[in-house]
């Protein structure tokens, strides 16, 4: 079906009207940009009116509403998810193409919302999609950030960060709501008046909402994502302007939008790390009083906010909203103590995503009590209460002079889960042990999915079309129903089909990658891909360590029958994170010398592609070989990407970490290269003496690759630029790179045996998209829904 209101035109009728009526250009003056928006306002037209029917069957419902609290959502390029959703691509593409234009170059016109770095930012686009597509009444909240991360681009060989400007453009989906814009407090004192304590801000910002419509499979739901962006309440200091300080006049604007144009602020300065706390109340602190204030204009009771309002905290970014919603009912409410904490903790949920103590925010008390004071006394109340409650616990959400906000948001949580069954598992035992045997019940998976939509339906339309061409397009709805596809799989032509469809990705892949990047890549050769933020515990280090070593050994016999391979890499590293930028830069130096290798390029080839992003992803997924998800047993949390792969008919290589478990399970052990330690394992070894020398000493392919690296065979300009890496892996080594290189490199070699066998490969492709319909979203919010929100659908798909 496709979703159209009586009184909406056809669609290039609407182009047409919007590209003269609201672009103000004609047909003969317009340039690709002024149609993209043309086309953009045209597709808005059919979201609106479901969103409005959305809207008003939440109020007249009554029903329980979510709210989702993330620092990230990266919700990419959003034209071509709406008219997938909408069930309009094909009309739009006749629609474009009638009008003489190039209906991709319409598409790719678009910038990617830079709203969010990875897994983190795509898993909360993923929810608000599947919660729309399951037509549960919810709102997703988060920051309209001006410049995003960051614009990631090489300079020899390393990351430069320059400003994302994709607001510099009109955004297209995002309606301004003037209306709501609420005052945010920071720094000031805390005095009692009355009975009560009064919190008197020293400074102040407003938060203004920008709301953009999420629509749903098919248009049957619409939610809304609401971004707070920060400006002066006073924009301008008149006097001083008048009196000729036109800069200094301009400084409170300045600094109010600080707090909402980067994503991440390095926060290795003070001044850094005050920036990111101001970030995180800022947006949960205009989410709640906008929370409340819909609350307050359905129901006079503000008890019953547990049973009509579940607020999940997606990490610990938002993890403030314990204290701030108890201040919003203790002090400003009246409610007494006791109470507040209760309805709070009751309405509250949250999302642990890392086991990672520097991942677990923690924020030095000095600097909670100068900018949020008052919340800085209802933290240590809560915490001594929670003590009290339970005297033998070892867990303090304030100890050693820091408050543990990952302590605090389990403390002031309903239900607490976690993002597959392995990290659930690790949490239960590990970061929060103590806490979880004094509240059994709290902690619950939810193991992560990711949308069919997006990530088959439009980024793969050659193997979804021969998906549905095979078992019908039901699947796109329900992805389960992807098993339908495994009977079919004997089928020769159906095979060939398939293999085809991944040949064609690829060499659009190679095409794209030979103009835009002006390296010449082999389509037949197998694309060997690694897309994911840059970090220790993810192993770019170890996926390079072996391209050096294959390298020397295709130098020391190349006529060995050797697999031809394009290793891809992807990703940025965070600014102030040193060892992860040097890791950049050695796959860049590494790539130069094999690339250039008149001996061994034939057989292998490395490319890092700068500013990964959604759309940067949308070309790769489809058109990878074999994915790589070889992070330390025990550190991924969960992992997305590896679900995205593997739906795409891509193979993994990886430990038995976060929801590559699962991905196994349901795959099948013989489609999956699986090598490394267990997480149990992983601690073992840590605790042996020496084990990166002996792991160096027993490999000597390893010894050997780490030696050309340490030596400078990889960097002749500059031979000791990397032995700050040679040093680790030969020292701390705490990830465990050495002791998991011989069974990586064993694995591997069972990965160019297996793709030497085209036949064999392509069904072991088919057969992990047949089996990964698990691994949708729609199913993640559905466990949501029942074990964690009590929310429940008000559309046909319950």
């Amino acid at each position: 079906m496709t979703y159209q209101d009586a009184r909406t035109p056809g669609l290039q009728d609407g182009i047409l009207h919007h590209l003269t009526y609201t672009i103000g250009k004609d047909a003969a003056h317009a340039t690709l940009h002024d149609w993209r928006l043309a086309l953009s306002f045209a597709v808005r037209d059919r979201i609106v009116d479901s969103w409005f029917a959305s809207t008003r069957a939440s109020y007249e419902a009554g029903a329980k509403r979510v709210y989702y609290l993330s620092m990230e959502f990266l919700i990419g390029r959003l034209l071509g998810d709406a008219l997938v959703n909408l069930r309009l691509d094909g009309e739009a593409k006749a629609a474009v193409e009638g009008l003489g234009l190039d209906f991709d170059a319409v598409l790719h016109d678009e910038p990617d919302a830079a709203l969010g770095n990875g897994g983190l930012g795509r898993l909360a686009a993923c929810f608000l999609e599947s919660l729309s597509t399951l037509a549960c009444p919810a709102m997703g909240y988060g920051i309209r950030y001006e410049h995003g991360l960051f614009r990631q681009s090489f300079d020899n060989g390393r990351q430069v960060e320059a400003p994302e400007t994709w607001l510099q453009q009109r955004h297209v989906w995002e309606f301004e709501r003037p209306e709501a814009a609420y005052s945010i407090g920071f720094g000031g004192h805390v005095a009692e008046q009355d009975g009560r304590m009064v919190w008197t801000p020293a400074e102040a910002v407003l938060a203004e909402a920008y709301d953009t419509p999420v629509v749903g499979w098919e248009a049957r739901w619409t939610n809304t994502l609401r971004l707070w962006a920060a400006r002066a309440i006073d924009p301008l200091d008149l006097a001083r302007f008048n009196h000729g300080d036109h800069v200094g006049a301009a400084v409170p604007e300045m600094l109010a939008r600080a707090i909402s144009r980067v994503l991440y602020p390095d926060d290795t300065t003070e001044a850094g790390k005050e920036l990111r706390l101001k970030q995180e109340y800022f947006f949960t602190a205009a989410s709640l009083h906008d929370i409340l204030r819909r609350f307050d204009s359905e129901h006079g009771d503000i008890r019953l906010l547990p049973e009509k309002v579940a607020i999940q905290l997606n990490d610990t970014h938002p993890a403030i909203a314990g204290p701030e919603l108890v201040r919003l009912l203790h002090d400003t409410r009246g409610l007494p103590f006791d109470e507040a904490v209760d309805i709070a903790r009751r309405t509250l949920n949250y999302t642990n995503h890392t086991l990672l103590p520097e991942a677990l925010e923690k924020w030095p008390v000095p600097l909670m009590a100068r900018l949020l004071p008052r919340h800085m006394m209802l933290i240590e109340r809560i915490d001594a209460d929670h003590a009290a409650r339970f005297p033998a616990r070892a867990t303090h959400a304030v100890a050693d002079g820091e408050v543990n906000m990952g302590a605090l948001s389990f403390i002031m949580a309903n239900r607490v889960n976690g993002v597959s069954a392995l990290h659930t598992g690790l949490m239960k035992q590990t970061v929060f042990a103590d806490l979880h045997a004094l509240h059994p019940g709290r902690i619950v998976n939810q193991t992560n999915g990711v949308t069919p939509r997006r990530w088959l339906h439009a980024c793969n339309p050659r193997l979804a079309g021969i998906i549905t061409g095979t078992i019908g397009e039901g699947w796109i709805g329900d992805l389960e129903r992807l098993a339908e596809l495994e009977p079919h799989l004997g089928d020769a032509g159906l095979q060939q089909a398939i293999a085809g469809a991944k040949r064609a990705n690829k060499a659009d892949l190679a095409d794209w990658i030979g103009a835009t990047h002006g390296l010449s890549v082999d389509p037949d050769a197998m694309f060997d891909v690694q897309i994911k933020r840059i970090h220790e515990y993810k192993r770019q280090h170890l996926n390079i360590l072996e391209a050096v070593a294959l390298w020397q050994a295709i130098r020391a016999n190349p006529d060995a029958g050797w697999t031809p391979r394009i290793k891809i890499f992807a990703g940025k590293a965070a600014p102030g994170y040193v060892f992860a930028k040097k890791i950049i830069r050695l796959v860049n130096d590494v790539a130069a010398v094999l690339n250039a290798d008149p001996v061994t390029s034939r057989y292998l080839k490395v490319i890092f592609l700068p500013n990964y992003n959604v759309t940067l992803a949308e070309r790769l997924i489809p058109a990878a070989d074999l994915s790589e998800q070889i992070s330390t047993a025990g550190k991924e949390a969960s992992g997305t990407g590896n679900m995205k792969f593997a739906l795409n008919g891509a193979l993994t290589v990886g430990t038995l970490d976060g929801a590559n478990v699962e991905i196994r399970d349901h795959v099948g052990a013989e489609n999956f290269f699986l090598f490394g330690m267990t997480a149990e394992e992983v601690v073992a070894r840590r605790a042996v003496e020496g084990h990166a020398g002996q792991a160096i000493a027993a490999d000597p392919r390893l010894a050997a690759a780490l030696a050309a690296i340490h030596d400078g065979a990889v960097s002749p300009g500059d031979p000791t630029r990397y032995h700050d890496i040679t040093g680790n892996l030969r020292g701390p080594d705490y990830f465990l790179v050495c002791s998991d290189f011989a069974d990586y490199w064993r694995a591997q070699r069972e990965v160019d045996a297996a793709y030497r066998d085209a036949a064999h490969w392509t069904r072991m492709a088919a057969l992990n998209t047949a089996r990964s319909g698990w691994f949708s979203s729609d199913r993640t919010i559905r466990g949501y829904m029942a074990e964690i929100w009590g929310a429940a659908s008000l559309g046909p798909r319950a």
